[in-house]
């Protein structure tokens, strides 16, 4: 009887034994897998060294010039420091130029696949740097810019002061002339959306300020806040959390209502800047929380500009598309249009506008915490604001009416209060 009592006993412990063996090597593995996905995409997505080294290659060839060149390249003043890259074709640093901190976006030559959303950005024609060509004028690149402003942005009567104000940058010396280097790093940013929108902009508080660039690499002051709310979570973690207890878990997070009323007041602000502004209209095609962050005085901020683009040129993009159903006409996650169904080509006019989309985002924000004597009236207007469609003159109308009661609504609602200022 001892016998069987000791195998039993034997038996008991060989399968814990095993069942622990077992767990031991699945966490091993599940946790070396984790750390090798990690690393994978950290590799592909963080290539900062290809960039600035390609970049300060250009620079010391004298092919490109600006006004980061010579301390990224030469002084070593203005380095890259952590990884916030989200595309590996868009190279996303925080970093710092002497005691200023800032953000630095290099962008990569190669696309590895085909992106619809990069008809927008030629990126090949810009990383090369081979326009303007060898002897090409200043008057000859005047007019270059010109008629590339004219395509962007469409053939205004103040297009010519556009002009100006992007040779103004160029001239990255302030020598009152521009060198070839400085006229190619000028071509290759101004097919960004982003490098254009910061000089349509530049008198306006809600887009970061350029501090400098070099060829197509350039650095805009960094957002303290980022995104506008929510919390960055590993997405190992994410993936356990229910809808519910993230949603949560973001209002938890985010600043107190007062604090919130006046970062919406400021994408308000941003929709009417963009919205018929000095240079054209502009269309916010991805209006997600990502993409905005604010100050430490909870002033709105534009994180990441590439999907806020100029109305003409995203026209002339979708007049060419060619499409089977509405899905095929979309551009970012926010810019729909319709299939024309007798061309098989997409229509060119957006289904909502960027205020319905920027109500959207703002919604569950600004409900969530309001006070009891705005609630009514708040949501009335809110979902007014969401149920905006097309483009007609009467929406236009009612598009200004909606905007400047939202505006009036928080504001009042706030500016008695010390979180107004």
């Amino acid at each position: 009887s001892s016998f069987v009592l000791h195998s039993s006993v034997w038996a008991r412990f060989s399968y814990l034994h095993m069942k622990y063996l077992f767990f031991s090597w699945l966490a091993v593995f599940v946790g070396s897998w984790v750390i090798y996905v990690e690393y994978s995409s950290y590799t592909e997505l963080c290539r900062g060294h290809e960039c600035k080294n390609a970049i300060c290659d250009k620079f010391r060839k004298g092919v490109i010039d600006g006004t980061a060149c010579s301390s990224l390249c030469e002084k070593n003043t203005l380095y890259l420091g952590k990884c916030l890259s989200a595309k590996p074709s868009n190279q996303v640093y925080s970093g710092n130029w002497g005691d200023m901190e800032g953000i630095i976006k290099c962008h990569m030559e190669d696309v590895p696949h085909y992106d619809p959303e990069a008809e927008l950005e030629p990126r090949r024609e810009a990383a090369s740097f081979n326009r303007p060509t060898k002897g090409t004028s200043v008057e000859k690149f005047r007019e270059m810019v010109l008629s590339h402003l004219k395509a962007k942005v469409g053939d205004q009567t103040n297009v010519q002061d556009l002009a100006a104000l992007v040779l103004g940058a160029a001239d990255a010396n302030r020598d009152g002339q521009i060198s070839l280097a400085e006229a190619r790093s000028a071509w290759a940013l101004l097919q960004l959306n982003e490098f254009l929108l910061a000089v349509v902009l530049q008198d306006r508080e809600h887009t970061p300020r350029l501090l400098g660039f070099c060829g197509d690499l350039y650095v805009v002051e960094k957002v303290p806040y980022a995104p506008l709310y929510g919390v960055s979570l590993p997405w190992a973690i994410e993936l356990w959390i229910p809808a519910g207890l993230r949603r949560s878990l973001d209002q938890w997070a985010a600043p107190s209502w007062p604090h919130k009323a006046k970062i919406a007041i400021g994408l308000l602000e941003l929709v009417e800047d963009v919205f018929h502004g000095t240079f054209g209209s502009f269309l916010m095609c991805d209006v997600r929380a990502a993409r905005f962050g604010y100050t430490e005085r909870h002033d709105l901020k534009v994180v990441d500009a590439r999907r806020i683009i100029p109305e003409a040129a995203f026209q002339e993009v979708m007049r060419e598309r060619r499409c089977e159903v509405d899905g095929d006409c979309v551009y970012g996650a926010d810019c729909h249009t319709s299939c024309d169904l007798t061309k098989h080509r997409c229509t060119t006019e957006v289904t909502r506008p960027n205020l319905a989309k920027a109500c959207g985002a703002l919604k569950d924000y600004l409900l969530w915490g309001v006070p009891s004597d705005v609630k009514e009236e708040l949501e009335k207007q809110l979902y007014a604001c969401i149920a905006l469609r097309g483009a007609t003159e009467q929406m236009e109308m009612e598009h200004s009416l909606i905007l400047n009661n939202l505006k009036t609504l928080l504001w009042k609602r706030i500016s008695h209060t010390k979180d107004s200022k």
